[in-house]
């Protein structure tokens, strides 16, 4: 049998990635990238206008101080938002940057990869919004049982 260097098990991983299977590693990311405060947490970081109704995602990234975030996220606790900013670091999506002042200072940014994803979901976002009447009508159907 041949030894294989550690680029090339990376390598045959990779290409081994399949979301179908049960001990896929990517199921991980999708569990996270799924959830409800991480798709709202990178709209927050991604676009400042994106936070405003009746406004399209325009404008530029940036970082927002924790409390800030806080206040935007309308009914996110303080320990569910502390443990989705530190799994989006993790996985490298955030960055956190401490600023030493009285008290200190938290920012949180998204990073290249997070801002990746944050392009995706912003379609997703535009998706919803141009669907929502469509979605509502079917609902509406199925509900009173005429199909």
């Amino acid at each position: 049998m041949a030894t294989r260097t550690a680029a090339q098990q990376r390598a045959q991983a990779k290409a081994e990635y399949n979301a179908f299977l049960a001990a896929c590693p990517s199921r991980t990311l999708l569990d996270r990238i799924s959830d409800k405060w991480v798709a709202l947490i990178l709209a927050a970081l991604g676009s400042d206008s994106w936070r405003r109704p009746g406004t399209e995602c325009v404008g530029e990234p940036r970082a927002m101080r924790y409390s800030e975030l806080l206040r935007t996220l309308a009914g996110v606790s303080q320990k569910m938002l502390t443990q989705t900013l530190r799994a989006l670091e993790r996985d490298g999506l955030v960055t956190r940057t401490v600023t030493p002042t009285v008290p200190v200072t938290v920012t949180y940014e998204l990073t290249g990869l997070g801002l990746s994803l944050f392009e995706m979901m912003r379609g997703l976002k535009s998706w919803a919004e141009d669907h929502m009447d469509d979605v509502l009508a079917h609902r509406e159907t199925y509900d009173t049982g005429v199909n």
